[in-house]
C-alpha cells in the first residue's frame, strides 16, 4: 500500500474513532440524564411522604367505587410501588446493557412481591387477583422485561403449583419461589410449536418407576436461571395424554443450550432454549394428575393472559406520563410540542387507549376472583377463558399503538432505547405473542361467542 494510501486509510480510521468516542460520550450523557431524571422522582416521592405515581394511584382510587379494598390489601400495593421506584435504576441499566436484572430480583425479594397471591399458608401475602393485577400493572409501567419475569415465577410458575401441586410440591417449590429463593420457569413452547401445544414432540415415557423426558423448549422466561421449570410432555409416539412435570434444572440431561440475546427487546428479562436428553424425573414431580398436563397448561395460561394484559396496561401510563412531560418542555417552531394539536391526538388518543384497556382488565380480575372459589364450575371457566381473552388482546394491542404514538412525540429521540417510549416500543410487540398471540385470542374470543361448533381449531 503507497504512503499516500496508508495515510488516507489513518485518517478515516481515526475519523471513525472519534465518532465511535463521540457516540459513546452522547450515550452516556443521555443515559446519565435518564438515571438522574429517575432519581430526581424517588427524591420527589421521598419528600411528598412517597406519595403513591399518580396514574396507579387513580386505579386504585377510580377501583375502590366497585371494589372496597382492606387495609393489608392497599399496603401490598403501597409496597409494590415503594419498591418499583427501587427497582428502576438497576432496570434501566440493565436493559441498555441487555443484562438480567439480578439486582431487580433481590429488591422484589426484599419486598416479598413474589409472594402476593400465594396462599399465606405457603408462605404468601394471599391478595386476590385484583390487588395482584394492579401489582403487575405497577411493574409494567416501570419495564415490561421486569414484569415478565414476574409473570412467569408468579402467575405461570407459582400459581400453577398452587393449584395442581402436592403438598410435598409446595413446600418444596412453593414456599421457596415464594421468598424468592429460587425461580421458576414454564415451558410449553417449543422451536416449532407454539399456538398449537397439541402438536408438541417433547416426550416422556415411563421406565423403572420414573418418567424419562426428551425434547426442546424455546423462547421459555427465566429458563436459564430456574431451578425448577414446569415442562410440558406427551408420552412417546403420541399426540394424547400430555403430562405435566417440574423438572429439576440440576437434572442430568438438562441443558440450556442457548441464552436467545439477540431479541427486538425485554432485554433485562431471561429467554433461553431448553434441552431435555433422557432426563429422569421422578413420579412425586409429577404435577397435577397424569394426562392432564393440557387442562393445567390452559389454566396457567389464564394466569399468564391476565398478567401480560396488566403489565401492558402500565407500560400505557408510562408512554403517557412519558409523552405529557416531553410536550411540556420540548420547544419546535417557537413554542412548547403540546401545543400543536397533531401532538395533543397523539396524547388524546393515549389517554383512551389507557381507559379501554384498564377495565376489560380490572373486570376479568374481578371475574377470576370468583373463578378461584369455584374452579371446576365449567361455565365460569368458559367466562374466564373469553374475559382472559379480551383483557390480554385490548390491553396488548393498545399498549402496542401508545408506544408508537409516544415515540412520533418524541420524534428522534424516541426511536432510542435510551427513551421510555423507544424500550416500551420493542417491549410491547412481544406482549401480542406470548400466552397467545392476537390471532389466538381472536379466535378465542370469536367461538367463545359463537359456540364450540364454530371453533376455528381443537
Amino acid at each position: 500500500m503507497s504512503s499516500a494510501l496508508k495515510a488516507k486509510a489513518e485518517y478515516h480510521k481515526n475519523g471513525l474513532q472519534s465518532i465511535v468516542r463521540n457516540s459513546n460520550e452522547l450515550k452516556k450523557k443521555i443515559l446519565m440524564r435518564e438515571i438522574n431524571i429517575k432519581k430526581l422522582v424517588v427524591v420527589l416521592k421521598i419528600q411528598k411522604s412517597m406519595t403513591m405515581e399518580k396514574l396507579f394511584s387513580q386505579s386504585i382510587e377510580d377501583l375502590k367505587n366497585i371494589y372496597k379494598f382492606s387495609e393489608e390489601e392497599l399496603q401490598i400495593l403501597e409496597t409494590v410501588d415503594k419498591a418499583a421506584d427501587e427497582i428502576a435504576l438497576s432496570e434501566l441499566k440493565c436493559y441498555l446493557e441487555r443484562k438480567v436484572n439480578k439486582e431487580g430480583r433481590n429488591v422484589a425479594k426484599k419486598y416479598g412481591l413474589f409472594s402476593i397471591p400465594i396462599k399465606k399458608e405457603y408462605g404468601g401475602l394471599g391478595a386476590n387477583h385484583l390487588v395482584s393485577a394492579l401489582a403487575e400493572e405497577r411493574l409494567g409501567q416501570m419495564s415490561l422485561g421486569f414484569a415478565i419475569t414476574f409473570n412467569v415465577q408468579v402467575f405461570l410458575g407459582g400459581l400453577s403449583i398452587q393449584r395442581w401441586g402436592t403438598e410435598e410440591q409446595k413446600e418444596r417449590y412453593l414456599k421457596p419461589a415464594a421468598k424468592g429463593d429460587i425461580m421458576l420457569a414454564y415451558a410449553l413452547t417449543e422451536p416449532e410449536y407454539g399456538s398449537e401445544p397439541t402438536a408438541l414432540k417433547t416426550s416422556y415415557e415411563e421406565v423403572g418407576g420414573r418418567y424419562i423426558v426428551n425434547g426442546s423448549k424455546y423462547l421459555i422466561t427465566n429458563g436459564s436461571i430456574a431451578k425448577a421449570t414446569i415442562v410440558f410432555a406427551y408420552p412417546r409416539g403420541k399426540q394424547e395424554g400430555m403430562t405435566a412435570f417440574i423438572v429439576d434444572t440440576d437434572s442430568e440431561g438438562f441443558n440450556v443450550a442457548m441464552e436467545l440475546e439477540t431479541k427486538i427487546g425485554l432485554f433485562s428479562s431471561d429467554t433461553a432454549l431448553l434441552e431435555f436428553k433422557d432426563v429422569e424425573v421422578p413420579k412425586e414431580n409429577v404435577l397435577g394428575p397424569l394426562s392432564k398436563g393440557l387442562h393445567i397448561a390452559y389454566s396457567g395460561l389464564l394466569n399468564g393472559r391476565m398478567a401480560a394484559a396488566a403489565s401492558s396496561v402500565g407500560s400505557i401510563e408510562d408512554c403517557l406520563n412519558a409523552s405529557v412531560a416531553r410536550a411540556k418542555e420540548r420547544v419546535q417552531h417557537k413554542k412548547l410540542i403540546g401545543m400543536h394539536q397533531l401532538i395533543q391526538r397523539h396524547i388524546a388518543e393515549i389517554a383512551q387507549n389507557l381507559e379501554m384497556a384498564r377495565w376489560p382488565t380490572y373486570f376479568a380480575a374481578l371475574r377470576k376472583i370468583e373463578y378461584d372459589k369455584n374452579p371446576d364450575d365449567r361455565e365460569l371457566r368458559l367466562e374466564m377463558d373469553k374475559r382472559t381473552a379480551l383483557a390480554k388482546k385490548i390491553a396488548t394491542r393498545l399498549a402496542f399503538e401508545s408506544a408508537d404514538r409516544a415515540v412520533q412525540i418524541f420524534g428522534g429521540f424516541g426511536y432510542s432505547l435510551l427513551s421510555a417510549p423507544g424500550r416500551h416500543y420493542c417491549d410491547t410487540r412481544a406482549t401480542r405473542i406470548y400466552e397467545g398471540t392476537d390471532e389466538i385470542m381472536e379466535l378465542k374470543i370469536a367461538s367463545l361467542v359463537l359456540g364450540k361448533e364454530f371453533e376455528a381449531y381443537s
